[in-house]
């Protein structure tokens, strides 16, 4: 499968969070948690179906290596969510928010249930690995749940049938339960689907608590996080890490739709809290 061949399933990025909001909203019965009918989501299906086909060992490793050292310049994160603001599509009916609006009201929220300031900036930073759209990345290497490749494939992933057009599928070492990890190995030696979530852990990752750290790698992978799959790979430590996983996702589903923040009166606090754990630039 050609991935330059493949359209652009969703509009833009903000029908993924409003998709992704939907689903986990609170009040919803737990029959309603796993209905990925692919009539009623056709766009989520489609996205579901190139992200499984394509996300290979392979892939991940060759953006691995085009990514990672950090090679796209220097900047503050006030750059990178600028950055990120230029995402916003101003022809969509549905939200006039920006990505800062949506970085505050997460990030605001944690503040107001009085959690320690670095929660608070793992709030305000933890999507702004969606800068990867705007190196050219399409839609299914940033967004969407994440998952270990590199081994079997769980059943909890949404829509796992998808994942029979994945060339390793058919590799007999990729279908193993374990694959090439070793059980209970740890999760830092587990390598991730790529995306959004990789991408800010490893931008971040040497500034930042590792409660933090976890927070921004994992709030994506819902097979482990929402329905316990993959414990086989995890530590004691992982799942010490994953209860701060746990609580930092609500606040990041459910602030969306929140009163649009007021930037020039959080600016002050935002730029200290900032200050407080990173140099005035950092590498991308």
């Amino acid at each position: 499968m050609n991935p330059a061949a493949l359209e652009n399933p969703l509009r833009h990025l903000d029908d993924w969070d409003d998709y992704v909001a939907s689903r986990y909203k609170p009040g919803k019965a737990a029959e309603e948690f796993r209905n990925y009918d692919p009539d009623a989501n056709p766009g989520v299906a489609e996205f579901y179906r190139q992200n499984h086909a394509l996300q290979t060992a392979a892939f991940v490793q060759s953006k691995r290596a085009e990514y990672l050292p950090l090679r796209k310049g220097k900047k503050t994160i006030w750059e990178a969510a600028e950055f990120l603001n230029t995402l916003v599509d101003e022809s969509d009916p549905d939200t006039d928010l920006s990505q800062i609006d949506h970085l505050l009201q997460t990030s605001e929220a944690i503040r107001r249930d009085g959690h320690p300031r670095w929660f608070v900036l793992a709030g305000f930073v933890h999507d702004l690995g969606k800068a990867l759209c705007l190196y050219g990345e399409p839609q299914w290497a940033v967004v969407g749940d994440t998952f270990p490749v590199g081994c079997a494939y769980s059943e909890k992933i949404v829509f796992y049938d998808y994942f029979r057009a994945n060339p390793d599928w058919n590799n007999p070492l990729y279908r193993d339960l374990y694959g090439i990890y070793e059980p209970n190995c740890g999760l830092d030696k587990v390598q991730m689907s790529w995306g959004h979530d990789e991408y800010i852990y490893q931008v971040t990752r040497n500034y930042l608590p590792e409660p933090a750290q976890y927070m921004l790698r994992f709030h994506s992978f819902y097979a482990a996080h929402k329905h316990g799959a993959y414990q086989h790979l995890m530590s004691n430590h992982d799942h010490e890490m994953f209860e701060w996983v746990r609580k930092f996702n609500p606040y990041d589903l459910y602030s969306k739709g929140a009163e649009k923040p007021n930037m020039q009166e959080l600016l002050p606090y935002y730029r200290d809290l900032i200050a407080e754990y990173f140099p005035e630039k950092i590498d991308w």
